[in-house]
């Protein structure tokens, strides 16, 4: 069979020169149009598919991936701007997205699967090895990431400002993955009482069984300051917290832990995708369950990781030593969703400002849990470091009423569906049994979803009817 050359293939088919970068979603479209033998036909006609050895396309695509020592801008096409806008729905829509080669591309970076990974000779697959050790990104095995996880992963490190970010497979494997890599038999850990119940299990049945020894705190920085060991390794919180959504000063966090070798953080959440940075207000690490509102649809289950400077590196070597890994389907599900959030959290949010409207008129209803609500207690703190909310919140019953009542009235919501997650386009109830850091009376938490607010406040007022 007749082997092309690189060098003899048209501009616009070729690999980008030495010491250049090329965007993930770029080195898609390299590998699309050599593997359907578009290359091909300009030199003899032959049209077969894989004409051009596969290897070299691996090969250079391992050399062409971001090293994610900062966050990089990536090449842009010279019709588009050098870089993507600072609004955040702009970078929303824009970031990590398909790139036109030559005289066409797509829209979306293309789906590649793989496990295996072909070199062109054993010299070549340990060069490729010895960078991947360096702590280069290399599309070296399908395990380690291809190209379409790749370019998630940049989508979600260019919103959180990361050095670098990692997928997992759960939001709940992400929020595992700073307790596994960043402590040691012998650390002590401070936790938010509020923090996810999950996180709270890993902590409680997992850690201290290792002998980390897991604290939780109710408050905010003044709690954390009484509590600072010298072997205090980790603060970490919800932002706002779970079910309650008290929101803590990440800012004065930052500053107490200054100079320590005290590892910051946070739970992303609530503020994803680009409603809230917590690495740009002094936190180490930011976790995300893409699950949420980046995917969007209740139909797939992803985490993602981001660090910073101090301690990226460690994170992404641990990540990939355990085997993290994510499905390239599951990455561009995300990346599809990821392209609507602004619209949706928008509408969400539009919703729940109507839906809270109306249950504060309410006399079965004693409070409000938001932040984005200006009764809330968080509200200053909200209103200072994030851009925007959600349809998450919850509700405190009047104190006539247990919460046995609350479960009546979720019980007796038909829109509503009863289910565990949120973010998805569909409004859900729920009520818990225990809910930690939390001494008041009977709640229900919400998410209001892109149903029309009438519906929801009908259902609503047949719900609390049953009081």
């Amino acid at each position: 069979m007749p082997v092309l050359r690189a060098a003899t293939l048209p501009p616009r088919y070729r690999m980008p020169a030495p010491g250049s970068v090329m965007p993930c979603s770029a080195l898609i479209e390299m590998l699309c149009r050599r593997s359907m033998g578009v290359a091909s036909r300009a030199h003899g006609g032959d049209t077969r598919p894989g004409l051009l050895p596969l290897w070299r396309v691996l090969v250079e695509a391992g050399r062409r991936q971001v090293k994610h020592t900062h966050t990089a801008a990536l090449p842009r096409n010279e019709k588009e701007p050098d870089a993507v806008s600072e609004r955040e729905k702009t970078r929303l829509v824009h970031a990590s997205r398909g790139k036109i080669i030559g005289e066409v591309g797509t829209v979306n970076p293309p789906v590649v699967r793989c496990s295996t990974v072909l070199y062109k000779d054993l010299a070549t697959r340990q060069a490729v090895r010895d960078r991947r050790a360096a702590g280069e990104r290399c599309f070296s095995y399908g395990a380690l990431g291809t190209p379409t996880t790749y370019a998630l992963e940049d989508a979600i490190n260019e919103i959180e400002g990361g050095s670098r970010t990692m997928l997992f497979p759960t939001g709940l494997a992400a929020v595992a993955h700073p307790f596994l890599s960043l402590l040691l038999p012998g650390d002590h850990v401070l936790l938010a009482e509020t923090v996810y119940g999950p996180a709270r299990a890993v902590a409680v049945n997992y850690l201290t069984k290792r002998n980390i020894n897991c604290e939780f705190y109710a408050g905010g920085h003044e709690e954390v300051k009484k509590r600072l060991k010298p072997n205090t390794r980790m603060v970490y919180l919800d932002n706002p917290g779970s079910i309650i959504y008290d929101v803590q000063d990440l800012p004065a966090l930052a500053a107490l832990l200054k100079g320590r070798e005290t590892f910051l953080v946070v739970d992303n959440t609530w503020g994803s995708p680009g409603m809230y940075k917590p690495l740009a207000l002094g936190a180490d690490v930011s976790i995300i369950a893409l699950t949420k509102y980046v995917g969007g649809h209740s139909d797939l289950v992803l985490g993602s990781v981001s660090g910073g400077p101090r301690t990226a590196d460690r994170l992404w070597k641990d990540a990939n030593t355990l085997g993290q890994s994510v499905s390239p389907d599951d990455a561009y599900s995300a990346l599809k969703g990821l392209r609507t959030a602004a619209a949706r959290l928008a509408m969400h949010r539009q919703h729940t400002a109507e839906v809270i409207a109306w249950l504060e008129r309410q006399p079965q209803v004693k409070r409000i849990l938001y932040p984005a609500h200006p009764k809330d207690p968080g509200h200053a703190l909200w209103k200072r470091d994030f851009k925007g909310a959600n349809g998450l919140f919850s509700i405190e019953l009047a104190d006539r009423y247990k919460q046995a009542d609350a479960d009546r009235v979720v019980d007796a919501l038909r829109l509503f569906g009863i289910g565990a997650s949120w973010g998805g386009y569909e409004s859900l109830a729920l009520t818990y049994p225990i809910v930690h850091g939390w001494k008041g009376g009977a709640l229900i938490r919400f998410h209001i979803g892109l149903e029309d607010p009438a519906d929801m406040i009908e259902d609503l007022a047949k719900g609390l009817a049953v009081l």
